[in-house]
Protein backbone atom coordinates (compact mmCIF):
# COMPACT_ATOMS: atom_id res chain seq x y z
CA UNK A 1 0.00 0.00 0.00
CA UNK A 2 2.76 2.20 0.89
CA UNK A 3 4.99 1.43 -1.82
CA UNK A 4 1.67 2.59 -4.44
CA UNK A 5 1.26 5.85 -2.18
CA UNK A 6 4.84 6.59 -2.99
CA UNK A 7 4.36 5.84 -6.54
CA UNK A 8 1.52 8.15 -7.02
CA UNK A 9 3.70 10.95 -5.50
CA UNK A 10 6.59 10.52 -7.44
CA UNK A 11 3.80 10.71 -10.76
CA UNK A 12 1.90 14.02 -9.71
CA UNK A 13 5.54 15.90 -8.89
CA UNK A 14 6.75 15.12 -11.96
CA UNK A 15 3.51 16.23 -13.72
CA UNK A 16 3.41 20.22 -12.18
CA UNK A 17 6.61 20.95 -15.14
CA UNK A 18 5.07 18.51 -17.65
CA UNK A 19 4.45 19.79 -20.85
CA UNK A 20 0.43 18.35 -21.08
CA UNK A 21 -0.20 20.18 -18.39
CA UNK A 22 -1.43 24.02 -18.85
CA UNK A 23 -2.68 26.49 -16.64
CA UNK A 24 -6.01 28.67 -15.96
CA UNK A 25 -5.63 31.28 -13.38
CA UNK A 26 -8.87 33.44 -11.52
CA UNK A 27 -7.56 36.38 -13.33
CA UNK A 28 -8.55 34.58 -16.66
CA UNK A 29 -11.98 33.70 -15.48
CA UNK A 30 -15.09 35.05 -15.98
CA UNK A 31 -15.76 37.37 -13.04
CA UNK A 32 -19.21 37.03 -13.05
CA UNK A 33 -18.94 33.25 -11.70
CA UNK A 34 -18.89 34.80 -8.18
CA UNK A 35 -22.27 36.45 -8.61
CA UNK A 36 -25.44 34.65 -6.75
CA UNK A 37 -28.46 34.08 -9.22
CA UNK A 38 -31.64 32.86 -9.51
CA UNK A 39 -31.97 29.98 -10.60
CA UNK A 40 -33.14 29.37 -14.02
CA UNK A 41 -34.60 25.67 -15.03
CA UNK A 42 -34.46 25.10 -18.90
CA UNK A 43 -37.54 23.12 -20.71
CA UNK A 44 -38.67 22.59 -23.97
CA UNK A 45 -42.31 22.69 -24.96
CA UNK A 46 -43.54 18.85 -23.38
CA UNK A 47 -40.86 18.17 -21.75
CA UNK A 48 -40.02 19.86 -18.58
CA UNK A 49 -36.63 17.83 -18.61
CA UNK A 50 -33.79 16.60 -20.15
CA UNK A 51 -31.15 13.89 -19.80
CA UNK A 52 -30.92 10.35 -20.79
CA UNK A 53 -34.47 9.76 -21.26
CA UNK A 54 -34.91 13.55 -22.30
CA UNK A 55 -35.44 15.30 -26.07
CA UNK A 56 -34.41 12.51 -28.69
CA UNK A 57 -32.52 15.78 -30.74
CA UNK A 58 -30.11 16.67 -27.52
CA UNK A 59 -28.55 13.22 -27.36
CA UNK A 60 -25.66 12.63 -29.51
CA UNK A 61 -23.42 9.36 -29.89
CA UNK A 62 -21.14 11.87 -31.21
CA UNK A 63 -20.29 15.73 -30.65
CA UNK A 64 -23.41 17.83 -31.77
CA UNK A 65 -21.98 20.05 -34.12
CA UNK A 66 -19.37 17.64 -35.83
CA UNK A 67 -16.31 18.62 -34.36
CA UNK A 68 -14.02 16.04 -33.00
CA UNK A 69 -11.70 18.64 -29.94
CA UNK A 70 -13.76 17.99 -27.07
CA UNK A 71 -13.13 19.89 -23.70
CA UNK A 72 -13.65 17.63 -20.99
CA UNK A 73 -14.49 18.90 -17.23
CA UNK A 74 -13.75 16.10 -14.71
CA UNK A 75 -14.54 16.56 -11.39
CA UNK A 76 -12.00 13.10 -10.57
CA UNK A 77 -10.01 10.76 -11.74
CA UNK A 78 -12.80 7.38 -11.34
CA UNK A 79 -15.39 9.88 -13.47
CA UNK A 80 -13.49 10.29 -16.41
CA UNK A 81 -11.72 7.48 -17.09
CA UNK A 82 -14.40 5.81 -19.05
CA UNK A 83 -15.91 8.37 -20.56
CA UNK A 84 -12.30 9.16 -22.10
CA UNK A 85 -11.73 6.08 -23.21
CA UNK A 86 -15.30 5.92 -24.62
CA UNK A 87 -14.21 9.40 -26.55
CA UNK A 88 -10.58 7.71 -27.30
CA UNK A 89 -12.55 4.86 -29.04
CA UNK A 90 -14.73 7.35 -31.15
CA UNK A 91 -11.34 8.80 -32.77
CA UNK A 92 -12.35 11.87 -30.54
CA UNK A 93 -9.20 14.41 -29.39
CA UNK A 94 -10.13 15.07 -25.73
CA UNK A 95 -8.17 17.84 -23.25
CA UNK A 96 -9.28 17.39 -19.67
CA UNK A 97 -10.00 20.47 -17.83
CA UNK A 98 -10.28 20.40 -14.16
CA UNK A 99 -11.80 23.42 -12.60
CA UNK A 100 -13.50 22.44 -9.35
CA UNK A 101 -13.33 25.13 -6.68
CA UNK A 102 -16.11 23.22 -4.36
CA UNK A 103 -13.56 20.51 -3.15
CA UNK A 104 -12.99 20.78 0.19
CA UNK A 105 -10.93 20.70 2.16
CA UNK A 106 -7.90 21.96 -0.02
CA UNK A 107 -5.66 18.62 1.38
CA UNK A 108 -8.93 16.60 -0.56
CA UNK A 109 -9.00 18.80 -3.35
CA UNK A 110 -5.30 18.26 -4.39
CA UNK A 111 -5.45 14.43 -4.23
CA UNK A 112 -8.17 14.58 -6.90
CA UNK A 113 -6.53 17.03 -9.11
CA UNK A 114 -3.52 14.59 -8.70
CA UNK A 115 -4.68 11.72 -9.53
CA UNK A 116 -6.39 13.16 -12.54
CA UNK A 117 -3.54 14.73 -13.92
CA UNK A 118 -1.78 11.38 -13.32
CA UNK A 119 -4.20 9.84 -15.46
CA UNK A 120 -3.91 12.78 -18.44
CA UNK A 121 -0.47 12.38 -18.41
CA UNK A 122 -0.24 8.78 -18.83
CA UNK A 123 -2.73 8.77 -21.33
CA UNK A 124 -1.21 11.83 -23.24
CA UNK A 125 -3.65 14.04 -23.15
CA UNK A 126 -3.76 17.61 -22.17
CA UNK A 127 -4.86 18.66 -18.88
CA UNK A 128 -6.35 21.73 -17.94
CA UNK A 129 -4.93 22.54 -14.09
CA UNK A 130 -7.34 25.91 -12.79
CA UNK A 131 -6.78 27.75 -10.04
CA UNK A 132 -8.13 26.45 -6.72
CA UNK A 133 -11.18 29.19 -6.88
CA UNK A 134 -12.81 27.85 -3.57
CA UNK A 135 -13.27 32.18 -2.49
CA UNK A 136 -15.56 32.76 -5.26
CA UNK A 137 -17.25 29.63 -5.01
CA UNK A 138 -18.40 30.42 -1.13
CA UNK A 139 -19.56 33.75 -2.76
CA UNK A 140 -21.11 32.04 -5.48
CA UNK A 141 -23.38 29.60 -2.60
CA UNK A 142 -23.87 31.96 -0.20
CA UNK A 143 -26.65 31.44 2.09
CA UNK A 144 -26.75 27.96 0.35
CA UNK A 145 -25.19 26.19 3.14
CA UNK A 146 -28.22 24.03 4.00
CA UNK A 147 -29.74 23.39 0.92
CA UNK A 148 -30.88 19.82 0.24
CA UNK A 149 -28.21 17.36 -1.58
CA UNK A 150 -29.38 17.88 -5.21
CA UNK A 151 -31.00 21.23 -4.70
CA UNK A 152 -30.05 24.75 -5.38
CA UNK A 153 -26.62 24.81 -4.59
CA UNK A 154 -25.85 22.08 -6.26
CA UNK A 155 -27.16 23.95 -8.87
CA UNK A 156 -25.20 26.82 -8.94
CA UNK A 157 -22.34 24.50 -8.45
CA UNK A 158 -22.51 23.28 -11.73
CA UNK A 159 -23.66 25.97 -13.10
CA UNK A 160 -20.83 28.14 -12.37
CA UNK A 161 -18.33 25.40 -12.81
CA UNK A 162 -19.76 24.67 -16.53
CA UNK A 163 -19.87 28.97 -16.96
CA UNK A 164 -15.86 28.61 -16.58
CA UNK A 165 -15.74 25.33 -18.71
CA UNK A 166 -17.67 27.16 -21.45
CA UNK A 167 -15.48 30.16 -21.48
CA UNK A 168 -12.28 28.12 -21.55
CA UNK A 169 -14.05 25.95 -24.68
CA UNK A 170 -14.60 29.35 -27.13
CA UNK A 171 -11.73 31.32 -26.55
CA UNK A 172 -9.13 27.78 -27.15
CA UNK A 173 -10.71 26.97 -29.92
CA UNK A 174 -13.47 23.81 -28.57
CA UNK A 175 -16.33 23.47 -30.64
CA UNK A 176 -17.67 21.40 -27.60
CA UNK A 177 -17.79 20.84 -24.02
CA UNK A 178 -19.39 18.05 -21.43
CA UNK A 179 -18.41 16.64 -17.92
CA UNK A 180 -17.54 13.53 -15.96
CA UNK A 181 -20.79 14.73 -13.48
CA UNK A 182 -23.02 13.34 -16.01
CA UNK A 183 -21.54 10.08 -15.50
CA UNK A 184 -22.26 9.20 -11.50
CA UNK A 185 -25.23 8.05 -10.33
CA UNK A 186 -24.83 10.27 -7.11
CA UNK A 187 -25.71 13.08 -9.60
CA UNK A 188 -28.85 14.74 -11.23
CA UNK A 189 -27.92 13.85 -15.05
CA UNK A 190 -30.97 16.27 -16.08
CA UNK A 191 -29.85 19.07 -13.32
CA UNK A 192 -25.89 18.53 -14.72
CA UNK A 193 -26.96 18.79 -18.42
CA UNK A 194 -29.31 21.97 -17.58
CA UNK A 195 -25.72 23.90 -16.21
CA UNK A 196 -23.95 22.68 -19.62
CA UNK A 197 -26.54 23.67 -21.66
CA UNK A 198 -27.03 27.04 -20.06
CA UNK A 199 -23.53 27.92 -20.28
CA UNK A 200 -22.74 26.65 -23.74
CA UNK A 201 -25.66 29.27 -24.70
CA UNK A 202 -23.89 31.75 -24.26
CA UNK A 203 -21.35 31.55 -26.95
CA UNK A 204 -22.30 31.06 -30.58
CA UNK A 205 -19.31 28.61 -31.04
CA UNK A 206 -19.84 26.21 -28.28
CA UNK A 207 -22.42 23.09 -27.57
CA UNK A 208 -22.88 20.86 -24.76
CA UNK A 209 -22.36 17.49 -25.15
CA UNK A 210 -25.56 15.44 -24.28
CA UNK A 211 -24.65 11.81 -23.99
CA UNK A 212 -25.96 8.85 -21.99
CA UNK A 213 -22.88 8.05 -20.29
CA UNK A 214 -24.53 5.97 -17.50
CA UNK A 215 -25.38 3.08 -19.54
CA UNK A 216 -24.43 -0.29 -17.44
CA UNK A 217 -22.05 -0.93 -19.70
CA UNK A 218 -19.91 2.84 -18.96
CA UNK A 219 -20.74 2.16 -15.48
CA UNK A 220 -18.86 -1.32 -15.31
CA UNK A 221 -15.96 0.09 -17.59
CA UNK A 222 -15.85 3.18 -15.03
CA UNK A 223 -14.96 0.89 -12.00
CA UNK A 224 -12.22 -1.40 -14.23
CA UNK A 225 -10.92 1.37 -15.17
CA UNK A 226 -10.85 2.55 -11.07
CA UNK A 227 -9.51 -0.50 -10.35
CA UNK A 228 -6.63 -1.12 -13.19
CA UNK A 229 -5.37 2.63 -12.27
CA UNK A 230 -5.90 2.01 -8.88
CA UNK A 231 -7.55 5.47 -8.16
CA UNK A 232 -7.80 7.04 -4.93
CA UNK A 233 -11.68 6.46 -4.10
CA UNK A 234 -12.87 9.70 -1.97
CA UNK A 235 -15.57 9.21 -0.10
CA UNK A 236 -18.05 12.36 -0.60
CA UNK A 237 -19.48 14.52 -3.33
CA UNK A 238 -16.97 17.33 -3.01
CA UNK A 239 -17.98 20.63 -0.78
CA UNK A 240 -17.55 21.31 2.59
CA UNK A 241 -21.52 21.29 3.05
CA UNK A 242 -21.95 17.73 1.56
CA UNK A 243 -18.83 16.39 3.51
CA UNK A 244 -21.04 17.67 6.46
CA UNK A 245 -24.46 15.67 5.29
CA UNK A 246 -22.12 12.66 4.48
CA UNK A 247 -20.96 12.16 8.18
CA UNK A 248 -24.43 13.08 9.32
CA UNK A 249 -25.85 10.86 7.19
CA UNK A 250 -23.36 7.67 8.12
CA UNK A 251 -23.35 8.41 11.80
CA UNK A 252 -27.12 7.23 11.36
CA UNK A 253 -26.29 4.43 9.62
CA UNK A 254 -23.22 3.04 11.91
CA UNK A 255 -20.74 3.77 9.25
CA UNK A 256 -17.17 5.56 10.54
CA UNK A 257 -16.72 8.50 9.12
CA UNK A 258 -15.24 10.10 5.73
CA UNK A 259 -11.16 10.08 5.99
CA UNK A 260 -9.22 12.57 4.36
CA UNK A 261 -6.26 10.87 2.83
CA UNK A 262 -4.09 8.56 4.32
CA UNK A 263 -4.04 5.16 3.68
CA UNK A 264 -7.20 3.70 5.21
CA UNK A 265 -10.70 5.03 4.20
CA UNK A 266 -13.68 5.66 6.40
CA UNK A 267 -15.33 2.74 4.75
CA UNK A 268 -14.35 0.07 2.52
CA UNK A 269 -10.72 0.43 0.72
CA UNK A 270 -8.87 3.38 0.03
CA UNK A 271 -8.44 2.95 -3.33
CA UNK A 272 -10.52 1.47 -5.92
CA UNK A 273 -8.84 -2.47 -6.44
CA UNK A 274 -11.79 -4.57 -6.95
CA UNK A 275 -14.81 -3.19 -9.25
CA UNK A 276 -17.70 -5.65 -8.29
CA UNK A 277 -16.77 -4.34 -4.20
CA UNK A 278 -16.34 -0.87 -5.01
CA UNK A 279 -19.38 -1.04 -7.33
CA UNK A 280 -21.73 -2.42 -4.48
CA UNK A 281 -20.16 0.34 -1.97
CA UNK A 282 -22.70 2.26 -3.60
CA UNK A 283 -25.15 0.58 -5.58
CA UNK A 284 -28.09 2.60 -6.45
CA UNK A 285 -30.20 1.00 -3.47
CA UNK A 286 -27.28 2.82 -1.13
CA UNK A 287 -27.60 6.44 -3.40
CA UNK A 288 -31.59 6.33 -3.40
CA UNK A 289 -31.44 5.88 0.51
CA UNK A 290 -29.01 8.65 0.91
CA UNK A 291 -31.01 11.10 -0.83
CA UNK A 292 -33.87 9.94 0.42
CA UNK A 293 -32.77 11.04 4.12
CA UNK A 294 -31.21 13.95 2.51
CA UNK A 295 -34.21 15.10 1.73
CA UNK A 296 -35.58 15.30 5.46
CA UNK A 297 -32.35 17.07 6.23
CA UNK A 298 -31.34 13.39 7.67
CA UNK A 299 -33.74 13.88 10.32
CA UNK A 300 -31.73 16.55 12.15
CA UNK A 301 -33.08 19.38 13.87
CA UNK A 302 -30.25 21.53 13.39
CA UNK A 303 -30.42 21.34 9.32
CA UNK A 304 -34.33 21.28 9.60
CA UNK A 305 -34.13 24.42 11.36
CA UNK A 306 -31.71 26.09 9.85
CA UNK A 307 -33.64 25.45 5.95
CA UNK A 308 -37.22 27.04 7.19
CA UNK A 309 -35.58 29.52 8.15
CA UNK A 310 -33.67 30.02 5.05
CA UNK A 311 -36.75 29.83 3.66
CA UNK A 312 -38.79 31.99 5.86
CA UNK A 313 -36.16 35.04 5.12
CA UNK A 314 -36.76 34.48 1.45
CA UNK A 315 -40.80 34.38 1.62
CA UNK A 316 -40.35 38.00 3.44
CA UNK A 317 -38.11 39.56 1.08
CA UNK A 318 -34.92 39.29 3.73
CA UNK A 319 -32.38 39.14 1.00
CA UNK A 320 -31.38 37.48 -1.91
CA UNK A 321 -31.18 33.97 -0.30
CA UNK A 322 -30.94 31.84 -3.65
CA UNK A 323 -33.96 29.42 -3.45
Amino acid sequence: MATQCASHEADVGEAYEHPLVLALSAQEMPPARRLPVVPVQIAYEGESKYGVDGPKELIAAMPPNGGNKVLLHSCCAPCSGAMFEEMVSKGLEVTIFFYNPNIHPKEEYEIRKNENKRYAIKRGVPFVDCDYDSDAWFERTKNQEFEPERGVRCTACFDMRMEVTAQYAHEHGFSCFTTTNATSRWKDVNQVNDSGIKAAARYDDVDFWVYNWQTDEMTERKYKVSAEERFYKQEYCGCLHSLRDSNIWRKTQGIPPVKIGGEEAGLGTRYFEDPVADAEEENQEVVDQFFKDASRQFDNERLKKQFEHRKKSQADGDGLNNW
